[in-house]
């Protein structure tokens, strides 16, 4: 909290008649001020801050400093030594954050008698004791002792200030030399107290010079140990002189012993058979490696980066097994559907066969988690007979994990790129870099624009890593990157990279993946027999749809392994347990009561609420948008915790309703005697883009003409102040969530149409598509017809009203 003090012996000091009996109380933690002494101080504490104002205010300027001792807690008056400090603060100066920077000075010792007040700050009643000093002979004598004593420490201290010695020296009180070197020593602040609570000057003298003495002892501690160490290197160059001397004899007299650490490590270059470029560096470090002493640190250094040139593939390829009908069965073996991506990946193996100096193609599987991207990369390793590597790349911010560390660092290595490659011993594996939209950047660097190079086909050929600085050729490896959210891709690198999207699955498809590949695994991981159990594929549905809530299938692969411990379970525990059947019926007995009621169990027609379409990271989903009126002067809230993006789509839609109030039929004079609240539920979740246009429209117009929202049709698509319907994207995720919610017609863009083909099959027959270009057709698909004011619902259509006498502001707007 304070800088070195120095004293000013020039500084006039008040009389100890001029300091307050009652003084507000500076109670710092390691901070003495002995008198005499001028200090700088930087206080960010609020109390201390609003103390030193009022202090300042009232134009006395002067504190009482008592040390805190260091058990005590922050604040208490009682918890203080009782001897301190009167300070004066000569200057102040205010900082932007709040923090105030002072020069103060000591002024003299004083006592703590009585705390007087606690509040706004604690003050107390103070003493001020009087030091006398009478010179005397023997004071004298003291004094030059003391001043030699310090001579012997600042010659042991080589970086001791000038002007701190010179100020010892030229100081005549001996109370205030103690007192300054006291400041300026290494001490605890027990024993800084110690010294400031030594009133008689002799005391304090004798005090100082034991602990100077303690000082000297340390230093020269430390001069004897330094000494021995730089014996210790002075003997190891000694050493490394004479075996050289002594090789150069042995070599003069024809006996020059055959082997060593660095023979080893040339033969080991040889063998290895190296391309000329990389041998040319491996020569020049054997050289160096030859000239340096085996016990230095630069030994290692270099062994590690030879080690290094030696283990990486260099011209070492795997056979690619290219017969497309092997492929074909490795990827149907191994994951049900995606015939998207399984026809692009027997695409890349055709034109591998036809073109075999062809360059790897850079792949990038995006969708929600759990829809099989990291053992779809698995798998093409399998089908193409390569090796196959992985490194995730969530949470990297560091440039040099990808590049990595230059060798002037103390434990350099190479990037994770030239790492996998060694670990894999070829250089056309397949690799997969896991999760790339969760890649960082800070200070250190930005890894996404170190993988530009690594994943440009036309750069890759000469990638430099910072360690090994040797060019290597990436051409051949098959990258394959996954990605949950591709606007997290900065666009360079997302143009580098041919995107394959991966939707989530729909219920039949989930059903058929867990009968295939799921419920084999688990039985077999939870130790079971096919004959030992069975699960019916109507409880695989109910587990679909009331157990798990998700795109993937990972949640459903842990409720299967729940069943199937629950049955090992059993037949661990009874003798010849009969073979377990798990049906819908008793699928509870095993996972519990259904954790999710879906959507479309209580879902009905009502006004104000519309089903809309959102695209997350996680796949599609149903987007609920509710509105709702009430007495008012006309105001907006929007609550659900939306986005900009969504919020001026609401305000869009408000435009839009107000613009065409007349052809709805709404009264202008409900907008000012009403006022109007949106809110899309799942609070607690973000939600933002401009996709829910119509949604919002429709949610609008429903509440402003009392007509209710069909529950059987849902909608997606951005809208433009004057009605147009603007095309999105994400269709194909939006699309398989509302077939997985039931819903039997969907609303989509006019441009958008196009895009259908990418859906499903079986999402396609089951829900019937509406293309739009205009907001009126939204409405006139989405929306029931009018019925007559006085058989309007009072509250979203959910219960009639019996008499008119007080018209609800739906009915309001509907009779106009």
């Amino acid at each position: 909290m304070a800088a070195n003090s120095a004293v000013d012996s020039s500084a006039s000091q008040p009389e100890a008649n001029a300091i307050p009996d009652v003084l507000p109380l500076f109670m710092p933690k390691d901070l003495i001020i002995y008198p005499g002494l001028i200090v700088p101080l930087s206080i960010s504490d609020d109390d201390v801050v609003s103390m030193v104002d009022d202090v300042m205010k009232k134009g006395s300027r002067i504190l009482g400093a008592f040390l805190r001792k260091p058990d005590s807690k922050d604040g208490d008056p009682n918890g203080t030594y009782r001897l301190g400090t009167a300070i004066t603060i000569h200057r102040m100066l205010r900082v932007g954050d709040g923090t105030i920077r002072m020069i103060v000075q000591g002024l003299e010792r004083i006592e703590l008698k009585e705390i007087v007040d606690e509040k706004p700050y604690v003050t107390a009643e103070v003493e001020v004791i009087p030091v006398k000093t009478r010179k005397t002979v023997r004071l004298e004598a003291m004094n030059r002792a003391l001043i030699e004593d310090f001579d012997k420490m600042a010659e042991l201290t080589p970086d001791m200030p000038e002007e701190f010695k010179l100020a010892v020296h030229n100081l005549d009180d001996p109370g205030s030399l103690v007192d300054l070197i006291a400041s300026n020593l290494d001490l605890d602040p027990p024993v800084r107290q110690q010294v400031l609570a030594t009133i008689a000057v002799p005391d304090r003298i004798r005090l100082m010079r034991q602990l100077i003495d303690r000082e000297l002892q340390i230093l020269q501690l430390g001069n004897k140990i330094q000494s021995a160490t730089r014996g210790e290197i002075e003997k190891s160059q000694r050493e490394y002189y004479l075996r050289q001397q002594l090789r150069q004899i042995q070599k003069e007299l024809g006996e020059e012993e055959e082997g060593g650490e660095a023979l080893e490590w040339r033969k080991k270059v040889e063998e290895a058979d190296l391309p000329e470029r990389v041998l040319e560096v491996a020569e020049k470090e054997m050289e160096r490696l030859e000239r340096i002493n085996p016990a230095s640190a630069e030994y290692s250094v270099v062994t590690t980066y030879l080690d290094w040139l030696i283990s990486l593939p260099w011209e070492t390829m795997s056979e690619d097994n290219l017969n497309l009908d092997h492929a074909f069965d490795v990827l149907e073996e191994d994951h049900y559907g995606l015939q998207d991506i399984k026809d692009r990946i027997i695409e890349v193996l055709a034109v591998r066969k036809l073109k075999p100096d062809a360059q790897g193609p850079i792949l990038c599987l995006a969708g929600p988690p759990g829809v099989g991207k990291t053992s779809l990369g698995q798998s093409v390793a399998r089908a193409m007979n390569r090796e196959f590597v992985r490194i995730s790349l969530g949470g990297v911010r560091d440039e040099a994990e990808i590049r990595g560390h230059r060798r002037t660092y103390v434990g350099a290595l190479p990037g994770r790129i030239i790492q996998a490659l060694k670990k894999a011993k070829t250089r056309n594996p397949v690799f997969m870099l896991d999760e790339i939209d969760k890649l960082v950047s800070d200070f250190r660097g930005d890894p996404s624009s170190a993988l530009l190079e690594v994943l440009d086909p036309a750069q890759n050929s000469t990638f430099s890593d910072h360690y090994v600085e040797i060019d290597f050729d990436l051409s051949k490896v098959f990258f394959v990157t996954t990605a949950n959210y591709l606007e997290n891709i900065p666009p360079p690198l997302r143009d580098r990279m041919e995107i394959i999207r991966l939707p989530g699955y729909i219920t039949e498809e989930k059903v058929q993946i867990a009968r295939q590949y799921l419920v084999p695994r688990q039985i077999e991981r939870n130790g079971l027999k096919k004959k030992q159990i069975s699960i019916h594929k109507s409880a695989l549905e109910d587990i679909v749809v009331y157990y798990t809530r998700e795109a993937g299938v990972r949640n459903l692969e842990r409720a299967i392994g729940q069943v199937c411990r629950k049955v090992s379970r059993k037949v661990a525990t009874v003798e010849n347990q009969p073979k377990v059947t798990v049906t819908r019926k008793n699928l509870h007995e095993f996972l519990g009561p259904k954790k999710i009621t879906p959507s479309w169990a209580s879902r009905k027609s009502s006004v104000g609420v519309t089903n809309g379409l959102a695209y997350t990271p996680y796949g599609g989903d149903t987007l609920k948008i509710e509105a709702q009126l009430m007495p008012g002067k006309g105001g907006m809230k929007i609550t659900g915790q939306l986005g900009d993006v969504m919020k001026e789509s609401a305000q869009i839609a408000m435009s839009w309703i107000r613009a065409n109030q007349k052809k709805l039929g709404i009264k202008p004079e409900t907008f000012q005697k009403y006022d109007l609240h949106i809110h899309v539920p799942e609070g607690a979740t973000p939600k933002d883009g401009p996709s829910a246009g119509v949604s919002l429209t429709t949610s609008l117009a429903s509440i402003y003409t009392g007509r209710k929202v069909r529950s059987d049709v849902a909608m997606t698509g951005e809208i433009t102040l004057y009605g147009h319907v603007l095309p999105i994207g994400g269709l194909r995720e939006k699309t398989v969530a509302a077939n997985r919610a039931r819903i039997d017609h969907v609303i989509i863009p006019w441009d958008n149409q196009k895009d259908l083909e990418n859906v499903p099959d079986d999402v396609r027959s089951d829900v019937e598509f509406h293309p739009v270009k205009e907001v009126e057709e939204v409405l006139e698909i989405a929306l029931e017809p009018a019925r007559k004011p006085r058989n309007t619902s009072s509250n979203n259509g959910h219960s009639k009203t019996k008499t008119a006498t007080k018209k609800s502001p739906k009915q309001e707007a509907v009779e106009a």
